[in-house]
């Protein structure tokens, strides 16, 4: 237990037979369940955690028949938290590139009931773009731009972040089945907690890579899809949250950003038409492109800054954990 509350740690598993000895051996002692989900891995890793479960008793092994994505192998193991009754549910990889040194600062904001709900951020820390692969760190930075729009919490970054902590609440709240099943599936579930006004801590920690993981995320083509992900996602907040559950006009500040962004694009092809075909570029379609674009930039500015007010009790500021010398 940790402060008087029952913990288990989450790790999806897929072909990890290499990592995932050293993420259980590397557990801490309160940790009272691990949940390791093997989702239909290939290589001999089922065989490797069965040896584990003979002398530590903690461990739980859950398979699936069919591969489901990372999204899916933790609906799994959320579900088995929740039918169990455990306080807190903490995320971990099977690759080992969570350092479980930093679990109790990841802890604390929800042990203490200061937050519902607490995520990993390894890019406050002055060694992430030394550690970070280049093209993952900039891919991760613009997802990050993104999800705070999509997601309404401004003040979290490094979304893509899978080192996370939540509360009985949470879990009880959220309906699993529906979470996105592959790489997005840290974006999805930031927009699904805002939604129900969860309280969401940043935890700086440390990024961990070469420790002999390998990675089959290829960054410039997820980063198409977490893109479309969002801007889905994103309108199904404005609708959960601003019209139905509760109506908020920074809707029609939104609203009228989008129209005049619309405009601005037709009115600018328009120009670019005229210029090619006349020479010269018509004042009155350049007045009004010019209009249409400041109009957009202002509605759709001053819609962020409503969404910010809205969601201003959400934040939970930044906690940091201690490092050993």
């Amino acid at each position: 237990m940790y402060k008087d509350k029952t913990l288990c740690v989450v790790i999806p598993a897929f072909n990890e037979s290499t990592q995932i000895g050293g993420v259980i051996e590397t557990m801490p002692d309160y940790v009272d369940r691990i949940i390791i989900v093997d989702d239909a891995s290939t290589d001999d890793m089922v065989t490797v955690v069965s040896k584990y479960q003979q002398h530590d008793s903690r461990v739980v092994l859950l398979c699936h028949d069919i591969n489901q994505g990372c999204g899916g192998a933790l609906a799994t193991g959320y579900v088995w938290a929740r039918d169990n009754r455990m306080d807190i549910v903490v995320r971990m990889d099977g690759d080992g590139q969570m350092n479980p040194d930093d679990l109790p600062a990841l802890l604390d904001p929800v042990a203490c009931e200061m937050a519902d709900y607490a995520k990993g951020n390894r890019l406050v820390t002055g060694e992430a773009y030394q550690n970070i692969p280049r093209i993952r760190y900039f891919g991760n930075a613009f997802l990050s731009l993104l999800t705070k729009i999509a997601s309404g919490y401004w003040h979290v970054a490094d979304f893509q972040s899978g080192y996370t902590a939540m509360n009985r609440m949470v879990l009880d709240t959220i309906d699993w089945k529906q979470m996105y099943r592959r790489y997005g599936q840290p974006n999805d579930l930031m927009v699904r907690l805002n939604v129900y006004n969860f309280r969401v801590a940043d935890v700086s920690v440390e990024p961990v890579y070469h420790v002999g993981e390998k990675s089959g995320i290829r960054i410039q083509k997820v980063i198409f899809t977490i893109s479309w992900l969002l801007i889905k996602m994103f309108l199904w907040r404005m609708k959960e949250k601003y019209i139905i559950r509760d109506f908020h006009p920074l809707i029609f500040f939104y609203l009228f950003g989008a129209i005049f962004g619309v405009s601005t694009a037709v009115l600018s092809v328009r120009m670019i038409f005229l210029k090619w075909t006349n020479g010269y570029f018509p004042s009155t379609s350049t007045l009004a492109a010019m209009f249409s674009f400041m109009s957009a930039s202002l509605f759709t500015l001053f819609a962020m800054w409503f969404d910010m007010e809205a969601n201003k009790d959400l934040k939970c500021g930044m906690f940091y954990a201690k490092r050993k010398q």
